[in-house]
């Protein structure tokens, strides 16, 4: 390909560290067909700017003010589909790396990433591919593995086994929760004793630690 085939890729920068921009632009300079087309220390000045401009690739961090990186990105894939997004971040937590892949950013790299892989990450979304690093990677494989270790583990109770589970984790006793399904005592016995064998747990506490492990407890209520 000659030179004057070469796209020149515009990209928008979102991070409220002027550091980290100064220190991103410093890196990207170098290269011929990258060019900075504004920088932006919040989401709602990225929206702002893409509104007006439309860049074709915005890099983003995850932890801005007024609008977090994940919601940034979902307004950007929602409104101008056209805008990639690769997302530059130092969080590798599972539930966030699997918000971004729902989000459909196109990439995901951390920000202790070389040179060298956010050039490769740039210009393969700027061609239409994306570009996950691969320990985002295995993030997401462990997050996948652990979705599925749940639905297994799930799987073995029946969905009154489940019921009585989350009545148990709001402390109701076993008088409680024959009223409240209205079925006997003994019935219920009997589900505990099975729930018991199927999660391997021997004490409340084992219990307890299961239904978080497997989100049968809902912390938001």
């Amino acid at each position: 390909m000659s030179s004057e085939e070469i796209k020149t890729i515009n990209i928008l920068i979102a991070d409220d560290h002027q550091m980290f921009i100064d220190g991103l632009k410093a890196l990207l300079r170098r290269e011929k067909n990258i060019h900075i087309a504004g920088e932006v220390s919040n989401g709602l000045d990225a929206l702002e700017f893409i509104k007006k401009q439309q860049p074709d690739l915005l890099i983003t961090d995850i932890s801005m003010p007024g609008m977090s990186g994940v919601e940034l990105t979902r307004q950007v894939k929602l409104n101008y589909p056209e805008v990639k997004v690769l997302v530059l971040s130092m969080y590798n937590d599972r539930e966030i790396v699997g918000e971004i892949l729902m989000s459909e950013a196109e990439g995901y790299i951390l920000k202790n990433t070389g040179r060298q892989e956010l050039i490769n990450a740039i210009q393969r979304i700027a061609d239409n591919s994306t570009y996950y690093s691969n320990e985002v990677l295995n993030i997401m494989m462990s997050r996948l593995k652990r979705q599925k270790a749940i639905e297994k583990n799930t799987a073995q109770l029946t969905p009154r086994e489940i019921e009585i589970v989350k009545l148990i984790m709001e402390e109701y006793s076993s008088e409680e929760i024959a009223d409240k399904l209205f079925i006997s005592k003994r019935t219920v016995d009997t589900h505990r004793k099975n729930i018991i064998q199927k999660t391997s747990t021997r004490t409340l506490v084992g219990l307890i630690k299961f239904a978080i492990e497997n989100n049968l407890v809902d912390f938001s209520q």
